[in-house]
């Protein structure tokens, strides 16, 4: 699956030893000259992550309102907010100038370099061009669609993680009052298996930790993420532990640059010196050698306690608030350490050398992303966790506990207001008591459940509120015939992407304001809220003019869209809802658990912090009051022979879906994605040389996916295991290959073989 601009030489050279440093600040000045304009764009940057600004629109890292810090920004925060605030447009004349055909033709980095769009746009039944459409006339068409529908299920309502609390709670409102709970969103592709397992475990699918733990632990764990690229500002609190004394571990295929050194680029000594040392120990666990290497930490914990009684595990804290220690513990004695190195891939040494760390540690945080939520066995990835963490109790006190770090601005708050294929009987309850409907209460359809449902034309319509749900979701040719039987596909979306070229019988595109932009509405200029990492709630207010008059914030898009579909059946006033959103916030304040008062908080703080039964109490709100130890089989992927094990990564050049440029500067490659990073001894025995092109396929001959064309990059990754960038590499990844549980896409873990080009 090509595009134009894809097929060049990749250039390689060796990765630098260090994150950020001046070629931060160089890279963030060139993105304001190119994008923003180098004034209109500084001044609105330094109001980013500021009390009185706007929120990142990159991940959710908690801001340091505390610290004061003037520029609480990273590199990669700056790209996502000059790729907002881009000057440039994409008009009515613009869609007149490129065929639909001609635009699928380009890649999403191409799409997204034209800039925002700036009028509502309709691809008619058989046409080939978008044409200008008013807002009445688009929202006429989708009320026509849905209110034509059989049945409110045929219909799918997709988010992403940038949508606002109060846009969020409207939306999942909405759909509810349609009549469906087919609210598929981008948690189901990345942090599901978080969420999923750590209720199942501790009772809270949130992580249980508040950002100044990180000052106050002993030993910080990062497992499956790679902080120096999706999540830089993390940088900073890493630096601010370890100076303190903090000792870090990182696990990773891959021994990246962000991880091991940090050159502050606020600090003189990050310009001029050489920074500060991050990792005092990195794991090179292989693709998916998660639960063994945890496994083999625990054991050696546990081999310690049984040699020094009552000097290793916290055995109060286990007696008194778990359960399920002995069959674990068990477990554990009878998994032979051969066994542990053979699934992880790191020698008994190395991880003996991990668990003396947490052993010296008296406070422990373990954080994770998408490299452990993204495989098969991922909900056992993340219960493994917890049972390192128990071993010692380190839930409910000062710098320790479990800290999933998400990875788009509002992906948590969406969640909290209530977006979810899979309602909680209370949430229906307080929805039906408060605006006077039964909502539906059978389960909806989660992210992948729902393009089997268009794959088999059972849902007709999808309605997208921010994302790139073409280019997002696995097993792109399956996603695509799947998205063109449905009748009707509406995005609501700032920037062109794939989703907009990949359409149904008939396609709108609604553009709408972004984080970045001012939000007049008749009750005044209006703020919105998003909830970061850690449970905090924050004020974002947009600081720069919208670029086109024709724009609408989300809410607005929201309230008319759900006015034009429910009409009459509907008591709610919702455009009054959209004129003021102190009248959303009072309505979540009645239905949310912890957002009592609102308005009133708001008023004389800028952020929120949710409450935490966990972090805040040591409760664990499970049936039995207690936290539980989980015993999961040890087994490696199966891996067919001359096979290798792909896992998909992220460039320093990109944010999800969206590619800035085919660069990857602390991998050291630039000039194209189109390659495959591979052990230099695998390449010795295949017979590859470096830059050699080959083709990847996945599954059976029968039902073969490929990608062609790529080139070979010898880098330090596993033995036997592969990498290649996502989203092209999601080709690779079959529909059916999801996590157990939690039904997340396997991004991370997909069984390939490699030959040299057959062109």
């Amino acid at each position: 699956m090509k595009r134009k601009e894809h097929g060049a030489k990749p250039v390689v050279v060796a990765p630098p030893s260090a994150a950020a440093g001046p070629a931060a600040l160089a890279e963030v000045a060139r993105q304001l000259a190119t994008h923003t304009g180098v004034l209109r764009g500084a001044s609105a940057l330094l109001k980013m992550n500021q009390p009185r600004g706007f929120d990142c629109p990159g991940c959710a890292w908690p801001e340091d309102y505390a610290a004061g810090k003037r520029a609480e920004f990273c590199e990669n925060g700056a790209k996502a907010f000059a790729d907002q605030a881009t000057l440039k447009r994409v008009t009515p004349a613009f869609f007149a100038a490129h065929s639909v055909a001609e635009l699928a033709e380009r890649s999403g980095q191409w799409l997204n370099e034209q800039g925002r769009i700036t009028q509502p746009m309709v691809l008619k039944p058989g046409a080939t061009h978008y044409t200008p459409i008013t807002w009445f006339s688009a929202f006429e068409l989708i009320s026509r669609h849905l209110r034509g529908l059989t049945d409110p299920n045929q219909a799918a309502f997709y988010t992403s993680g940038r949508t606002s609390n109060e846009a969020a709670f409207l939306w999942q409102l909405f759909v509810r009052a349609y009549g469906t709970n087919n609210m598929p969103d981008c948690s189901n592709m990345c942090h599901e298996s978080s969420g999923y397992a750590l209720n199942k475990v501790i009772g809270t699918g949130k992580g249980t930790v508040r950002l100044r733990d990180f000052e106050l632990a002993d030993a910080i764990f990062i497992l499956g993420q790679n902080p120096g690229s999706n999540h830089p500002r993390m940088l900073a609190t890493l630096e601010r532990a370890k100076q303190r004394g903090a000792q870090i571990v990182t696990v990773n295929p891959l021994d990246e640059a962000g991880s091991r050194q940090f050159r502050n680029p606020q600090k003189l000594g990050g310009l001029l010196g050489a920074g500060t040392r991050l990792s005092d120990l990195h794991i090179p666990v292989r693709v998916n050698g998660d639960v063994a290497f945890l496994q083999g930490l625990c054991k050696a914990l546990l081999e310690a306690e049984g040699a020094a009684p009552g000097r290793v595990l916290d055995t109060a804290f286990i007696d008194r608030g778990t359960a399920g220690f002995a069959e674990f513990a068990a477990h554990i004695a009878a998994t032979d350490w051969p066994v542990i190195e053979a699934v992880s891939g790191v020698p008994r040494a190395t991880i003996l050398a991990a668990a003396d760390i947490a052993m010296g540690a008296r406070s422990t945080i373990c954080c994770w992303a998408m490299g452990l939520t993204q495989h098969r066995n991922a909900v056992a990835n993340i219960t493994e966790v917890i049972n390192f963490l128990l071993l010692k109790g380190n839930f409910g006190r000062p710098g320790a506990g479990a800290c999933p770090v998400r990875g788009h601005s509002n992906v948590q708050g969406d969640r909290t207001m209530g977006v979810w294929e899979k309602p909680t009987g209370d949430l229906l309850d307080r929805l039906s008591i408060e605006f006077d409907f039964v909502p539906p209460a059978d389960h909806g359809l989660d992210t992948v459940g729902t393009l089997k449902a268009m794959a088999a034309g059972d849902i007709k319509v999808l309605v997208a509120m921010g994302g790139n749900f073409a280019a997002a979701t696995p097993d792109t040719a399956f996603t695509e015939t799947a998205l063109r039987r449905c009748e009707l596909t509406v995005q609501i979306s700032t920037k062109l992407n794939r989703s907009h070229v990949v359409t149904g019988g008939a396609a709108l595109i609604l553009p709408v304001l972004g984080s970045t932009e001012q939000d007049r509405q008749p009750g005044g200029m209006q703020f919105v809220t998003v909830e970061n990492s850690m449970g905090v709630v924050t004020k974002s207010r947009g600081v720069l003019e919208p670029p086109s008059e024709h724009l609408r914030s989300e809410v607005r898009v929201v309230a008319e869209l759900a006015e034009s579909v429910l009409g009459s059946t509907s008591k709610l006033k919702w455009r009054q809802l959209a004129d003021d959103y102190d009248r959303i916030r009072d309505l979540i304040a009645r239905v949310i658990p912890g957002f009592e008062e609102f308005n009133d908080i708001l008023d004389t703080d800028d952020e929120l912090e949710l409450p935490n039964a966990v972090r805040d109490r040591g409760e664990f709100q499970t049936p039995d009051g207690r936290a539980h130890f989980t015993v999961n089989s040890l087994a490696a992927v199966v891996v067919p022979a001359g096979h290798y094990l792909l896992t998909t990564i992220r460039s320093h050049d990109q944010f999800n879906t969206t590619v800035y440029s085919v660069n990857d500067r602390y991998r050291g490659l630039s000039a194209s994605r189109d390659v495959v990073l591979m052990n230099p001894d695998d390449m010795a025995a295949a017979g590859f040389a470096a830059g050699a092109r080959v083709d990847v396929a996945s599954g059976v001959p029968a039902n073969e996916r490929s990608i062609r064309d790529v080139a070979v990059v010898a880098y330090g990754i596993p033995r036997g295991c592969v990498a290649m960038y996502y989203p092209e590499a999601n080709p690779l990844v079959p529909i059916s290959a999801v996590a157990a549980g939690s039904n997340t896409p396997a991004y991370k873990s997909v069984p390939v073989r490699i030959t040299g080009s057959a062109a």
